[in-house]
């Protein structure tokens, strides 16, 4: 079965609800304007049940079939925050919001599930209930966690759910996969060093914290090359180093590193935070002075459940005609975990064509994957909840 033609026939309708919210991206929880146009939208498609603020600003929407005989309810999740990047697209719909721009699509992730419900909520060819979740804070506020926490699984009843990303790379009209951990657990690390400040002509006069915390960044990439088993996967990152003067003839008295920790089992990720604390007491014993180590727990792995792998691949090529690609796992962290965590479920991955990565400032969604993507959320709902 191709893509579903009223799919295609709304493509001008979904691409310009995308374009609109391209041109108004929103930050982590601020999504105030692009919550309330998910649930005008999901009002005006006649959905059963609108509610808003689930993990603040989220919003979640039931649709019920003609029948509900099978007691069946699946939840499909999309993003729509967007991230602090400067756009320089130069397209016409490019943000009018300094500092912020769609730069991983979540507008599109957004538009494909409100046309998805719409399909659904004029159809109803499907026996059992469908509850559309549109999530808050998906780069790196945790917006998953929150609608859970909020307690979302069990108000609505799902029993299994299923989440899309789109994949630039990928040939549009095209999908991808992998059962099992997909996406890495990704934590954060903040770390601050202090030494003994100084004149710079007189370092033996001082605790060089620049000296301090160049060892320490080092002594980090140790944990993958030295303490874990090649087979397996880590990645230590150290993404900001700051000190506290700007002068070059000061020795400063303190050092202020950022970063993150990704890794693709709770093993590996144990290891990880138990080594990063005893390498900074090591180096700070060493140098005479002291590193406070403040590790987060982030986002954890994301594991597509193998069954609802399967399936999800299955449905994906009943939409295309072609084969699911298998995908190699990704370093990149995704807050759809938590709701894996709660329930059985799985992850694809969607073609935006060639386009910019994601994450850069000249990235686009690609409008045309937008049929593919909408179908695919359809055709899970009807062929695993068929109608009576």
């Amino acid at each position: 079965m191709p893509i579903k033609n009223r799919l295609a026939e709304m493509l001008p309708e979904i691409t310009e609800w995308r374009r609109d919210l391209h041109e108004h991206p929103e930050i982590l929880f601020e999504t105030h304007r692009t919550s309330a146009i998910v649930e005008e939208k999901l009002a005006a498609f006649g959905c059963d049940e609108v509610v808003g603020k689930i993990g603040r600003t989220g919003v979640v929407g039931v649709i019920k079939g003609k029948s509900n005989t099978s007691g069946k309810v699946i939840g499909l999740r999309a993003d729509m925050d967007a991230l602090p990047i400067h756009e320089e697209t130069g397209l016409e719909y490019a943000s009018k919001t300094p500092e912020a721009m769609h730069a991983c699509g979540h507008d599109g992730h957004t538009a494909m599930l409100l046309g998805a419900a719409k399909y659904l909520a004029e159809t109803r060819n499907f026996d059992g209930t469908v509850v559309v979740i549109f999530q808050p804070a998906e780069e790196g506020g945790g917006g998953g966690r929150e609608m859970c926490e909020d307690g979302m699984m069990d108000r609505f009843g799902i029993q299994e759910v299923y989440g899309m990303h789109n994949w630039p790379g990928l040939p549009v009209g095209e999908f991808g996969i992998r059962s099992g951990a997909f996406f890495a657990a990704a934590d954060l690390f903040t770390i601050e060093l202090e030494g003994r400040g100084g004149h710079a002509a007189k370092p033996s006069e001082t605790i060089d914290t620049t000296v301090m915390a160049s060892q320490l960044v080092l002594s980090l990439q140790t944990i993958a090359s030295r303490n874990l088993d090649p087979v397996e996967q880590l990645v230590v990152s150290v993404t900001s180093f700051e000190t506290s003067s700007k002068a070059h003839n000061v020795i400063p008295q303190k050092v202020y590193m950022k970063g993150t920790v990704r890794t693709l089992s709770p093993a590996v990720r144990d290891m990880a935070e138990q080594r990063m604390g005893e390498i900074c007491a090591g180096v700070a014993a060493t140098y005479g002075g002291t590193i406070n180590l403040d590790y987060q727990r982030n986002y954890p792995v994301m594991v597509n459940s193998e069954e609802q792998t399967a399936f999800a691949a299955s449905v994906a090529e009943s939409v295309t005609g072609k084969p699911t690609r298998e995908e190699p796992q990704v370093m990149g962290g995704e807050d759809f975990a938590f709701m894996l965590e709660e329930r059985p479920g799985a992850y694809i991955v969607v073609g935006n064509g060639d386009s910019a990565d994601v994450h850069h400032p000249k990235y686009n969604f690609n409008d045309e994957a937008s049929p593919f993507g909408a179908s695919w959320w359809a055709e899970i709902v009807e062929q695993r909840m068929p109608a009576a």
